[in-house]
């Protein structure tokens, strides 16, 4: 783009008539969808939405992630007009990105939430476009992964997480975002042998023949050995990738619910999500990003990365592979 077209440049997130393309909006101004994606709910010919879901009922411990996506999407101005560092490609060009705005649900009635949130997934992939989903709580990942196993079959699982979410809880009923793994798991959505945990640092008794690497594992055996562990369990699946941030040190990302120290480095996690480019992923979430609880924004920065890379490696699964 001229300069000077790049100096007029404002509020694409409803301006912009493509769905391809880098943007230039101030980064302080301006309309804050995901990577100033246009909003739409017109699939036509898209790859990838970006989707917001703003839930917090189901956190043990403190409340705000209702607050992530809005916060993941200001935050995500600062990388809209640069292809992604590292990786050789820009999706932001070579796909067409929408942001397909968030999730309506009525947050009094817990109970509907789960299948509004389904059915929402459900109508993207039927669409045949893939999805990134900015969170909301981590129990948001089980309602997507229903839909996501019904287009798929039993997916390949990545989660970076200070835990595991597989306490024990046969309640389905039950909206509880550390147990969401667990129903997963158990209603056979996810194939164990074939998913995987990074950045675990809280007990668990059972892993469901899930394998988990802990956060110290991950320091100590380094990036490259984390990766070839990790593409060796996933293997060719169809594969989700779930990310809490709090699978980042507290210093990295104080903004969560549950921050437990001992994490992930900020450029760890960048480099193991670049190197696990070449997984089969089909879809991808952040999620527990709670604003509130951070002065800085550096929170919503990582999350904001993180849903970028996670784009990086859905174009990278229908392009390289």
């Amino acid at each position: 783009m001229a300069l000077q077209d790049a100096r007029s440049e404002i509020d694409s997130a409803f301006t912009r008539r493509d769905a391809r393309g880098l943007s230039f909006d101030n980064a302080f101004a301006g309309a804050t969808s995901f990577l100033r994606r246009r909003y739409t709910k017109d699939l036509s010919g898209v790859d990838l939405a970006i989707t917001g879901v703003a839930f917090d009922q189901a956190v043990s411990h403190r409340s705000g992630a209702r607050f992530g996506p809005r916060a993941i999407r200001e935050a995500s101005t600062l990388q809209t007009a640069d292809p992604p560092y590292g990786w050789g490609t820009d999706p932001l060009e070579e796909m067409a990105i929408v942001d397909y705005g968030d999730l309506a649900f009525d947050y009094a009635d817990t109970r509907a939430f789960p299948d509004a949130l389904t059915e929402h997934i459900r109508t993207i992939l039927a669409a045949g476009v893939g999805t990134v989903t900015l969170g909301g709580d981590h129990y948001i990942t089980y309602p997507i992964l229903r839909a996501y196993a019904e287009a798929f079959g039993p997916l390949a699982y990545i989660q970076f997480d200070a835990h595991s979410d597989l306490w024990p809880d046969d309640d389905l009923t039950r909206i509880d975002h550390g147990t969401m793994a667990y129903k997963a798991v158990r209603t056979g959505l996810i194939e164990p042998a074939a998913a995987v945990q990074v950045g675990i640092r809280t007990v668990t008794d059972d892993y469901l023949g899930v394998t988990p690497i802990g956060a110290r594992e991950v320091h100590e055996a380094g990036i490259a050995a984390t990766v070839a562990r990790i593409k060796a369990i996933v293997g060719d699946r169809p594969c989700y990738v779930s990310f809490d941030i709090d699978a980042l040190d507290p210093a990295f990302a104080p903004g969560t619910g549950t921050p437990v120290w001992g994490g992930l480095a900020s450029w760890q996690a960048s480099a193991i999500l670049r190197d696990l480019a070449g997984i089969n992923m089909v879809g991808g979430v952040v999620v527990e990003v709670a604003p509130a609880y951070d002065t800085t924004g550096v929170t919503a920065i990582a999350g904001a990365h993180v849903a970028h890379d996670l784009i990086c490696l859905y174009h990278w699964a229908k392009t390289r592979r």
